[in-house]
């Protein structure tokens, strides 16, 4: 099986690069509700191709700010297995939005371009996740090239809306919930490390997503007024001195009254894990971790610690040069990581009730998204699965990581459909994601497209 999967695999490789670059080349950001449509039909096309019985789905039309927009479509891909209808499913969960793509500055060509150099594919979304996506499609032509069939039953939901905190995700699962049911579902992603070893992820953190306003006068005015009139980016500074102390601790009331404690078998997984604090230091230029972790204290912050942290303040003027103004209003964009048994509603209640008991009431709270964390147990048989076959594909031992230490819709996949959820991929851990100049390597597109295929092949062996 490895020989021939390896084999089948490298001759797909040409057209997984053109196909990438295709879906590179088609802007897809939800965030701007920019080329969704387009790129949805994109993937349905390419997946037709492959052979994969292929659909479009829609919801329709949701309210926001008072006017009616589009949720962004899924698409739906499935292959039956002539040879054994009655065999076990396996569902890929993938999407096709992508970040904005601002500071564009900092981009060395198009961010849209595709461009290839060397062992380098460069692109908003040539990892996260358009290049992860492919290598799911491809393993799933080589089957269907080689022998007209595939193992086991196969589906797919690629959605346009993850980037965005998945607003709608329950929605498709919960109408759609028949169509998409599986036995197991092999996550959007996975990281390799900077000794090529995969990393296979059993969990994803959750998500509080909110916006803090402060206001003040009723235009911004001039700045020799601010002996008068107070300054509310001043205000909204002072609340956020509330929230979190300089160690990284959060201080609302019972933030952490629900988190749960690691198993055993997990903090002894965390111990195992290896993880280079040095190279990871030196790669984004600081000399210590918050609060000064170190060893093991690093791992389990990384897997089931939660956070706090400002992701952007917005006040005032800040373009080039001197202006001297009060500005009228202040906004600063929070995002918290959740931990098991951590709900995102009631955090935003604890939220809204510290900010009333230390006297900022007036701080307006917006909601942007909430996610709950979810963790596949370490003893689940599809995990020594999906283990085994990175093994096999990467040719190296696979690091097991409890959780990832990011944040994705797999509690609602685990409520819904019931089925077991594991991340793995070919993202390098520096690939840039989120970032300027994100790019994917080709080595490792590869060595992940033979990993899907290994998995199928086993998991069509499951009884």
């Amino acid at each position: 099986m490895k020989e021939s999967v390896s084999a089948g695999v490298d001759s797909e490789m040409k057209g997984l690069i053109s196909e990438l670059q295709t879906l590179i080349r088609q802007p897809s950001i939800s965030a701007k509700k920019q080329g969704l449509t387009e790129c949805a039909d994109l993937v349905f096309q390419i997946m037709v191709r492959a052979g994969i019985k292929s659909e479009v789905l829609n919801l329709g039309r949701h309210e926001s700010n008072q006017k009616k927009e589009a949720i962004a479509p899924i698409v739906y891909g499935e292959v039956k297995c002539k040879m054994n209808p009655d065999a076990k499913t396996i569902l890929f969960y993938n999407h096709y939005d992508v970040q904005p793509v601002e500071p564009v500055e900092f981009w060395d060509s198009d961010p849209f371009s595709g461009k290839v150099e060397g062992n380098y594919i460069y692109g908003r979304g040539s990892s996260d996740d358009k290049g992860e996506l492919i290598t799911r499609i491809k393993a799933v032509e080589y089957f269907l090239k080689k022998t007209g069939d595939v193992p086991c039953n196969i589906k797919f939901i690629v959605e346009g809306e993850e980037e965005i905190g998945s607003v709608n995700i329950e929605k498709y699962l919960s109408k759609y919930r028949h169509k998409l049911a599986a036995d197991g579902v092999i996550w959007e992603f996975g990281y390799v490390d900077e000794k090529n070893k995969p990393i296979i992820s059993l969990g994803m953190k959750g998500l509080l997503y909110v916006e803090l306003i402060a206001t003040g006068p009723s235009q911004d005015v001039h700045s020799s007024l601010a002996v008068l009139i107070e300054n509310p980016a001043w205000r909204l500074i002072q609340a956020l001195n509330t929230i979190r102390s300089t160690n990284g601790k959060i201080l609302i009331k019972d933030w952490y009254k629900e988190v749960r404690e690691f198993t055993p078998d997990e903090l002894d997984n965390i111990s195992r894990e290896p993880f280079n604090e040095q190279e990871f230091k030196s790669h984004y230029g600081v000399d210590k971790f918050v609060n000064d972790v170190r060893g093991t204290e690093v791992r389990k912050a990384l897997v089931g610690m939660p956070t706090c942290n400002i992701a952007g303040l917005i006040a005032g003027y800040v373009g080039q040069g001197a202006k001297t103004v009060l500005p009228s209003t202040a906004l600063a964009k929070l995002d918290f990581r959740l931990v098991l048994d951590m709900d995102p509603k009631r955090q935003l209640q604890r939220l809204a009730n510290h900010l009333k008991n230390y006297g900022f009431g007036d701080v307006g709270i917006k909601f942007i998204h909430g996610e709950s964390a979810s963790r596949t147990p370490l003893n689940q048989p599809f995990v020594k699965q999906v283990k085994d076959s990175a093994a096999e594909a990467f040719g190296v031992e696979p690091i097991v990581s409890v959780s990832s230490s990011g944040t994705g819709p797999m509690h609602s996949f685990v409520k819904i459909l019931g089925a077991p959820c594991v991340s793995v991929g070919s993202t390098s851990i520096y690939a840039r994601i989120h970032s300027p100049n994100e790019f994917a390597r080709i080595d490792l597109l590869n060595k992940a497209t033979k990993c899907i295929a290994v998995i199928i092949e086993k998991f069509s062996k499951q009884r």
